[in-house]
């Protein structure tokens, strides 16, 4: 009966598809995470010609911006199983992650307006480190609807439908340095 209830107070008054909730990891989960991501070979998000400030690492599947196409990358490490089991679980019946991001941002770096990619379908993100400012708009005539979540750190979300499809998102340059995990589900096509 817990878990039945929890599905009814991670909802939130925003985009439909939206789902979060805080403390989906412990302090010491997020401490050994953050030491992972570390660790890994990170390199500077390359977007066609430019480089973005944020450091990332891909598993699974990587998109390049060059070829403006989906790529295989390196395996997803062992290091993420069990908070894979974890992701899938909150996702529900069906959840199947085929791709991992692990992003570094340093202070003073955001990332820009943007959708992922159509070969993603539902998108999770691990916030680690820091809070962020994680926000939404779309159009609404001639005006920009807005939605913002504090996306506290050791929190979760899921961006499904609209949420995903609909709505772009973005994150405001941080005020201290974060960690996040990318975990996204892929569509039938990709």
């Amino acid at each position: 009966m817990p878990e039945q209830f929890s599905l009814f107070t991670d909802r939130l008054s925003g985009p439909e598809g939206l789902r979060y909730t805080e403390e989906f990891v412990s302090p010491t989960a997020e401490k050994t995470l953050i030491g992972h991501i570390a660790a890994l070979p990170l390199q500077p998000f390359q977007f066609g010609q430019y480089e973005g400030k944020r450091r990332v690492a891909s598993f699974g599947f990587r998109y390049d911006y060059t070829l403006r196409q989906l790529e295989e990358a390196g395996p997803i490490p062992d290091w993420l199983g069990s908070i894979i089991d974890r992701v899938e679980a909150f996702g529900g019946l069906g959840t199947q992650i085929g791709q991992v991001l692990c992003t570094e941002y340093d202070v003073g770096v955001g990332i820009g307006w943007h959708r992922d990619k159509l070969h993603f379908d539902r998108v999770f993100g691990l916030s680690l480190g820091s809070a962020c400012k994680f926000r939404f708009r779309r159009p609404a005539y001639t005006k920009w609807e807005r939605f913002t979540l504090e996306a506290r750190p050791r929190s979760i979300y899921m961006m499904s439908g609209p949420s995903r499809e609909v709505w772009e998102h973005s994150i405001p340059a941080v005020e201290a340095q974060r960690y996040s995990i990318t975990f996204r589900t892929m569509t039938a096509n990709s």
